[in-house]
């Protein structure tokens, strides 16, 4: 008898400890959006920056756009855990510490992320998380942190899926809500095992702010927007992304010095693929152009559609990509973007292309349905698909269409 008790304890022990294992459920149904600071600012980060970003989220209407997590990235701690070993925030970067900083940013309407590694270092070489997790995870609860991006430098021979697990459980147990966001930037496959661990993971390696260029870095290189769209596009990774994980191609770019038509084309991508929306950005020094871009709303509401369902590319004429998107109630986003350096005409016939989508088993039936198009840049409508569709589109500029079936 005292076997079968101690059996049956022991199974009870195993079933809580699998119950348990899990990340935070009904976070991030939509694909998240917000800030980080890594792409303008690295590690030079403090706490009046992160203020005055949340002052503008308000000013600028890019709370009222959706966005609303600001997140710091590498750099905002000391170089050595205290006498506890607990992470310490830089006192000079942050002189009223971390819990005064995350109040402030909650009492906007707001809510704050941080980043730490799963190595033992940092990317920048601050202190990681490695044998400090649940440590860690209880730290984050206490200042009321609510976003986590969790990097993968100095990992050794760390296992990756394990190493966001044993981070995802640490999370959990510490109680706070916590959308966590893997950045181990494709490596290890994540659209495979990240579904139930983290609520975004990183497809590909870092975003530089250029159209389709690749900058070495030693080890390692910075991408494009077309080379991080391209990396994982022949990869089955859309069936992979929906409400609470999704497929991340990093913060953008927008803003950070590519002209006004790439950065429409870059906003567009990111939107019709249900990439997270995280600016990079100085929202200080914001120009009218980019601010109209970042916070269009007939565009957002494409990567916020209930569907899910990420673009795929249906064609590639002339160097001008066509992808599509279905959305609900039987409408579709389609972007034709110009990746050529001269301005390009368009004579698109609906009827002769046959554009059909596998995964969600939807197709586009011009031959008995006329769609009605919405330019969602110009926001206006520009006749349907009874008619070819021509237009001129400029060099490196996107055209994003919402179709819609005619009653």
């Amino acid at each position: 008898m005292k076997l079968k008790r101690l059996l049956a304890i022991l199974l009870m022990i195993s079933i809580s400890v699998t119950a348990g294992a899990q990340k935070f459920e009904d976070l991030a149904q939509t694909p998240p959006m917000g800030w980080n600071s890594w792409n303008t600012f690295e590690t030079d980060i403090d706490e009046q920056l992160v203020r005055n970003i949340a002052d503008k989220f308000v000013e600028l209407g890019l709370k009222d756009a959706g966005y609303e997590y600001i997140v710091l990235d590498d750099g905002w701690m000391s170089r050595e855990r205290d006498s506890n070993g607990n992470l310490v925030a830089d006192p000079k970067k942050f002189p009223n510490g971390m819990k005064a900083l995350v109040d402030y940013v909650h009492s906007q309407g707001l809510k704050f992320g941080l980043y730490n590694c799963a190595g033992g270092n940092t990317c920048a070489g601050y202190p990681g998380s490695r044998g400090h997790q649940y440590q860690d995870a209880r730290l984050y609860a206490s200042w009321g942190v609510d976003f986590l991006k969790y990097d993968w430098c100095d990992t050794g021979n760390l296992n990756a899926r394990e190493s966001y697990v044993t981070m995802r459980d640490a999370l959990y147990e510490a109680g706070k809500p916590v959308l966590f966001s893997i950045c181990e930037w494709g490596t290890y496959q994540p659209w495979e095992w990240a579904g139930d661990v983290g609520h975004m993971w990183r497809i590909t390696g870092d975003i530089i702010n250029c159209w389709d260029c690749e900058v070495g870095h030693g080890s390692w290189a910075s991408f494009g927007i077309w080379k991080v769209i391209e990396l994982r596009n022949k990869e089955k990774i859309r069936q992979a992304a929906g409400p609470g994980h999704w497929n991340d191609y990093d913060m953008m770019e927008v803003g950070n010095g590519m002209t006004d038509a790439e950065d429409r084309s870059h906003f567009a991508m990111w939107n019709i693929l249900n990439s997270p929306l995280m600016m990079g950005n100085d929202l200080r020094e914001v120009s009218k152009e980019t601010l109209k871009t970042l916070t269009n709303k007939e565009v957002i509401a494409v990567n916020k559609d209930p569907l899910a369902i990420p673009a795929f590319r249906f064609n590639n004429e002339n160097n001008v990509e066509i992808w599509a998107k279905p959305l609900k109630n039987e409408k579709w986003a389609i972007t034709f973007v110009n990746r050529n350096d001269t301005p390009v005409d368009i004579d698109f016939d609906w009827r002769r292309h046959q554009l059909s989508d596998d995964l969600s088993q939807r197709s586009l039936q011009v031959e008995n349905t006329t769609y009605q198009l919405r330019d969602l840049f110009k926001h206006e409508e520009v006749g349907d698909t009874s008619k070819n569709l021509q237009t001129s589109i400029g060099v490196h500029d996107v055209l994003m269409l919402k179709l819609t079936p005619k009653s």
